[in-house]
């Protein structure tokens, strides 16, 4: 699978600087009045365009032998078997047109030919080698010749490319097909999931200029637990303690950061300290919380039609949860009017409720939501909606990342009451950045606030935790520095 993008980083290696290289080594001698300067430079000119076209020849090779495959294979046929019966039919067809054509090319042109026809027709095309790598954490497609990825925290470009943008927008209409959404020149923005779980955001033309832009969030294979975010550095294992504490004993949680932070990683975290016998209802515009208890009702939104009716709102379904006898409501992410449903849901006896959102600090979160509430078309008093804030998010759980790419979780801030009319909140855990080291990663410590005891400390009393969070406060007090 590794070795899918080669015909891509073929034709890249005539950008790399080479022949200046060649240049700028004689030019140190041709100072001197002894050796005359060497004649070579010109030469590696032509390697650029010879590259190129091999490129290209690959494509036009590609697409004779795939017309040859669709006449001589039934696909339909290819969708009975499994994947692995799949791609040796799709080989063994694909050698024999080979050999009938007398196509020349290496063994390992050929190889890389396979693959990625086999991808084409089984997969997502050139993506195929991108989403077998467990180390990416987002892949950027920027149209059919630009794709980036992310890894530990550093966006960088790969060799992969597309053939053209027509495959990059058929690969984009299979990807959306699957959940039953479309995208097209009346429908150009698209949200939808891949059968993993990853996140997918699709763009089309005409709004998108350069080509379709597919952004896709991928999910690890292994959901990361609390524990490993502990083994990361994102929290220590006192305030990792302290968020188990936190969601066995039905606090509701408001998960808050920005782009990128962790926020839906953190939630399936927070979710597997939720008891197994209680019934969760999630609430998502694309499925992607993997909760590992029995007894959960998976909701998801829908765009939409060609005439634009039958579309559900997240509204519509946080509405409708609450008919349907949940001990926990879970919101994917709260980005409009939605938030009044869930707090007015979280405010009557739904204790343990949790969603996220995009904000920068707990205090922002909580404006946010104010904003959110009153852009919905809401004439409440300011002081009444932040009355109801108060009594419904009991902690605000801030996620940063960092500059030098690091995923942090900065905050643990309770939400105590009101002063006047201005929410007062209160930290109990803290995240300070004390430097950074000479390789650029920064330095910085967790600690506790020193609060003797925390608003939901009864509550913790109440389920049997008040032993475990003194002591989790206490060591969290004298913390240790961590560098990663």
């Amino acid at each position: 699978m590794q070795d899918t993008p080669a015909p891509a980083e073929q034709a890249k290696q005539p950008e790399q600087p080479a022949p200046q290289k060649i240049q700028t080594e004689p030019s140190q001698p041709a100072a001197a009045p002894t050796p005359p300067p060497p004649p070579p430079p010109p030469e590696p000119q032509p390697a650029a365009p010879a590259a190129r076209k091999k490129n290209s020849e690959y494509y036009e090779t590609k697409a004779q032998i795939f017309n040859a495959l669709v006449e001589a294979i039934d696909l339909s046929q290819l969708a009975r078997l499994d994947a692995e019966d799949a791609r040796d039919e799709i080989r063994d067809v694909v050698n024999d047109i080979i050999a009938l054509k007398n196509v020349v090319m290496s063994i390992s042109e050929q190889e890389d030919l396979l693959e990625d026809i086999c991808n084409d027709v089984l997969g997502y095309g050139p993506l195929e080698p991108l989403l077998a790598r467990d180390d990416i954490a987002d892949i950027m497609v920027n149209g059919a010749h630009t794709v980036y990825i992310e890894t530990s925290g550093k966006v960088e470009q790969t060799g992969v490319t597309f053939r053209d943008n027509a495959q990059l927008m058929n690969i984009c209409q299979r990807i959306v097909s699957q959940v039953g959404r479309r995208v097209d020149d009346s429908s150009p923005i698209c949200d939808a999931r891949l059968p993993d779980g990853s996140r997918v955001n699709v763009i089309a033309p005409p709004l998108a200029i350069d080509g379709p832009a597919l952004t896709i969030r991928k999910f690890k294979r292994d959901k990361l637990t609390l524990d490993q975010l502990t083994k990361f550095g994102s929290i220590t294992p006192e305030g990792a303690t302290i968020l188990q504490i936190i969601g066995r004993s039905r606090c509701n949680v408001l998960i808050s950061g920005g782009t990128g932070s962790g926020k839906t990683t953190l939630l399936n975290c927070l979710t597997a300290y939720i008891e197994s016998t209680e019934r969760i209802i999630t609430c998502e515009d694309s499925a992607e919380l993997q909760l590992q208890q029995p007894h959960v009702v998976r909701l998801e939104t829908r765009p939409p039609n060609l005439e634009g009716e039958g579309e559900i709102t997240m509204r519509d379904l946080v509405k409708n949860c609450l008919r349907m006898r949940p001990e926990r409501i879970i919101v994917g992410e709260v980005r409009g009017p939605e938030a009044f449903d869930l707090l007015q849901a979280m405010n009557t006896g739904h204790d343990g409720s949790m969603g996220t959102l995009h904000a920068n600090s707990p205090r922002e979160a909580l404006s946010r939501l104010e904003s959110m509430i009153t852009m919905g078309g809401f004439s409440l008093p300011s002081r009444t909606l932040r009355e109801m804030i108060v009594s419904s998010i009991d902690v605000v759980v801030q996620a940063a990342r960092l500059r030098d790419g690091s995923r942090r979780i900065t905050h643990v801030t309770e939400v105590m009451g009101m002063e006047g009319d201005i929410i007062t909140t209160q930290d109990v855990f803290l995240y300070d950045i004390v430097g950074e080291d000479p390789n650029g990663k920064i330095i910085g410590r967790h600690r506790s606030t020193g609060i003797g005891r925390p608003k939901f400390w009864e509550r913790a009393r109440y389920f049997g935790e008040e032993a475990r969070l003194a002591q989790a406060l206490d060591a969290a007090e004298m913390p240790e520095y961590v560098a990663d």
